[in-house]
């Protein structure tokens, strides 16, 4: 979290190009949306890290899941115009893997839930059989956009429903028709030739260097306990 959040004020300074970027979460833990401080108290009594998101929505758990980040600028168009045109690159890219993503409907049933994967808003995607598959959230600072989403690609399911007490979100390697495309590096490769086509960018790979961790650890986002 607290590298997106550089990410997207280094960007916002103009001293950083746009990101696209990907990962994972070891060891598991719940990240809250921003304006989320209402949360089970047993929560703090689990073995897990409870971070707070730069971005809003809702609770959650990651436990394998993979997850992007997009920080840009200047995109047109309304809030919901500038999710769904982020959004197409994982659409097209879970396509080329033989999965088909659509856009969520649900509205004024979000609020009721701690968990972010039991509504699906026009922001997110579900897959065939209506169940949500991608959760994204958004923050803006003036014309910079920081994106980012999770999409389950392994769960815990007695976990999920320990914490949530509803059913886990649809794990997409599931529903990978080929075993082949099913490894975490094939995925983030389709996604990345797909982001590379829609958005019409070259990609240079590029790790952060020490003085640009040194400087993230200075401005941590906060964890809660």
């Amino acid at each position: 979290m607290a590298v997106d959040n550089w990410l997207l004020e280094k960007h916002r300074q103009g001293n950083h190009p746009s990101t696209l970027r990907f990962y994972t979460w070891f060891p598991s833990a719940i990240s809250l949306g921003y304006h989320q401080q209402d949360y089970p108290q047993f929560w703090q009594k689990l073995d897990l890290d409870i971070v707070s998101r730069p971005t809003g929505g809702k609770a959650v758990l990651h436990q394998g899941d993979l997850t992007y980040t997009v920080v840009t600028s200047s995109v047109p168009g309304k809030r919901w115009e500038v999710y769904k045109y982020i959004c197409q690159f994982l659409i097209d890219g879970w396509r080329s893997l033989g999965v088909n993503l659509d856009y969520g409907t649900a509205v004024k049933e979000y609020a009721n839930h701690h968990n972010c994967f039991a509504t699906a808003t026009g922001a997110d995607l579900i897959a065939e059989n209506g169940q949500k598959a991608i959760g994204s959230a958004q923050l803006r600072r003036r014309n910079a956009i920081l994106q980012h989403g999770s999409m389950t690609l392994k769960d815990n399911y007695d976990l999920f429903i320990k914490i949530f007490n509803e059913p886990a979100p649809q794990n997409l390697l599931t529903i990978i028709p080929s075993s082949e495309n099913r490894a975490i590096p094939k995925i983030v490769e389709a996604l990345t030739e797909a982001a590379k086509d829609w958005f019409k960018i070259n990609l240079v790979l590029q790790p952060l260097s020490l003085e640009e961790w040194q400087d993230i650890l200075n401005n941590p986002v906060s964890v809660r306990y």
